[in-house]
Formats: C-alpha cells, structure tokens, sequence
C-alpha cells in the first residue's frame, strides 16, 4: 500500500472547491470504542454521506489521517477542515475499486478533535 502525502498551497486543489455530495467512510483505528461514531455523526451534521463505519485493519493509528480515493483532493481537504485536521494529515491513496471519495482513518489523536 503507498500513501501520498498531499502538499498544501497546491495551484489545482481549493478547499472550498469541493463536490457538492461527498461520499466517505470512517473507519476506526485507535479501537476505542465509539469514536467512529463521534466523527460520522459531526461529518454527516455538515452534509457528508458516510456511507460505511467500521474498524479499520488494526488498531495501532497514532494520528487521524484522511485518505483522498478518488483524486478529488478538493473533497479530502473539505472532510479534513471540518473535522479540524491540518493539510499534513490528508494523503492520496486513489483507489477505482471504491466508490466513495474519502477515507478517515480514526488514530489515537481523536481526543484532539473531540471533546466530551
């Protein structure tokens, strides 16, 4: 598997540029229970369609991560700002066998992003 770290500042790619319905998944790995909740709930309040939840492969994550599937970068930088995250924190992983745009991957860093 190879992740692309996606540069900010990039010419081609405007965060506010995004698609109008955005299909994404949100996967926990840092296996706390719950947390995959947390972020559907604040991404689907702020129009997201998250079409799928659940673990991720392993549960050893250290820092959240949105994964760009589609090559709409715009729509991966979007998830990433409402969930709080930073442009380092979003990757490209283009994947034609998904059909979703983005991925999150939930690391033990969620605390960060949600309080209770």
């Amino acid at each position: 598997m190879r992740l692309h770290l996606f540069e900010s500042g990039s010419s081609q790619d405007n965060p506010n540029s995004h698609s109008k319905t955005i299909q994404a998944e949100v996967l926990n790995g840092c296996g706390v229970s719950g947390v995959a909740d947390t972020f559907t709930d604040s991404l689907r309040a702020n129009g997201i369609d998250v079409v799928n939840m659940g673990n991720y492969r392993s549960f050893d994550i250290n820092n959240t991560i949105v994964i760009d599937r589609s090559g709409k970068t715009e729509n991966a930088k979007y998830v990433a700002k409402l969930l709080g995250l930073n442009g380092n924190q979003v990757v490209r992983q283009i994947n034609k066998n998904y059909f979703l745009d983005v991925s999150v991957i939930i690391g033990k860093d969620y605390n960060n992003y949600f309080k209770n």
